[in-house]
């Protein structure tokens, strides 16, 4: 039995495998657990072996590219065409096997530790940012059902919190005060918790060229930056700029048919937090663009001309993307006057 491609359906308890031969004739079909799995791939010939990139699937195809094994994840949507029957782990396993041996395949780039602990600081920082919007939005809700009104903006939650608690005369019921008092202890503690991860990811950022590199581009920050060269891992992997933007959901879908062009609104595919730092950061330059006399002439003035703001920041957030194609694919600095003609 010579196995030269295997697909795995990746679990937590039980993994199911499926291998064929040169012929692409099935000669492995059997199901795994969880502590069969090293041994049994340890004592495999080297082949090519294909997962769907879901949870764990990183881990596994470090694990399995050290024993000498070539790893490829596909995006499971790519896999889902070839399972020819009933959704079940042996057709799935099927299904991958035969997917990973497309020769137009799309795969994913595989994480490593490092990697997968950057982007973790981040999830968990986002998920702190996103309790704390919700605890402040609920404080304010509470609020308003006694006729007091906070404004929009984490920053008045925290200054008008203690006005309120030491107010007397405002109507609040014993119990409802340690209520909000409560809600205001725990949304400074949400706060304090994102701030040290920020300060975290800082650290990392200081110490990475390449996110060094890129925070040097307008609309990019540490934040933004770390979680680029996080995420992107090795820009080669690209064969361009467009298709960086295109894999961040950056560049307008297509209805076409006949020979006629019809270009929608931003395909919004990939990775959404990537996506919304690199267009929140597009906003604050065209923010501080406007106030700047040499704005009138740049290419982001053009845009905006033409086009809205939120247009003009999903434009510049796109161009950012190709910058930063740029750099980490040819290996460069950043230049702001790069192309211009003297």
């Amino acid at each position: 039995m010579k196995l030269t491609t295997i697909g795995i359906d990746l679990a937590k308890n039980v993994f199911q495998v499926h291998g064929v031969d040169e012929r692409g004739k099935a000669v492995l079909k059997k199901p795994l657990k969880r502590d069969q799995m090293a041994a049994f791939f340890a004592n495999l010939t080297p082949c090519l072996i294909g997962m769907e990139a879901c949870g764990s699937a990183h881990f596994w195809a470090n694990k399995l590219q050290a024993m000498g094994h070539t790893v490829k994840l596909m995006a499971p949507q790519f896999v889902k065409p070839y399972v020819k029957t009933n959704k079940n782990d042996a057709a799935d396993a099927e299904a991958i096997c035969e997917a990973v041996s497309r020769p137009n395949m799309r795969f994913v780039p595989i994480k490593h530790g490092e990697q997968q602990a950057v982007l973790a600081l981040h999830r968990a920082r986002q998920g702190f940012v996103k309790a704390r919007t919700a605890q402040a939005n609920q404080i304010r809700g509470l609020l308003a059902e006694y006729g007091i009104i906070i404004p929009q903006g984490i920053a008045h939650i925290s200054k008008r919190l203690p006005e309120i608690l030491e107010d007397g005369e405002n109507g609040l019921p014993g119990i409802f005060r340690h209520l909000i008092a409560r809600l205001g202890d725990h949304i400074k503690e949400l706060d304090r918790q994102a701030q040290e991860l920020e300060v975290q990811i800082q650290a990392w950022h200081r110490e990475n060229a390449a996110s060094k590199k890129l925070a040097q581009i307008p609309g990019i920050g540490p934040i933004t930056a770390s979680a680029l060269v996080a995420s992107i891992g090795n820009a080669r992997n690209f064969e361009n700029g467009r298709q960086l933007a295109a894999w961040l959901g950056l560049v307008p879908r297509q209805n076409s048919s006949g020979g006629k062009q019809t270009l929608l609104g931003i395909s919004k595919r990939g990775d959404t937090y990537l996506r919304t730092l690199l267009i929140h950061g597009a906003r604050a330059v065209i923010r501080v663009a406007e106030r700047k006399a040499e704005h009138a002439r740049s290419w982001l003035a053009g845009v905006m001309g033409r086009r809205n703001k939120n247009v003009a920041a999903v434009a510049l957030a796109n161009k950012n993307a190709r910058i930063v194609w740029a750099l980490l694919a040819q290996d460069r600095d950043y230049k702001a006057d790069y192309g211009l003609v003297a």
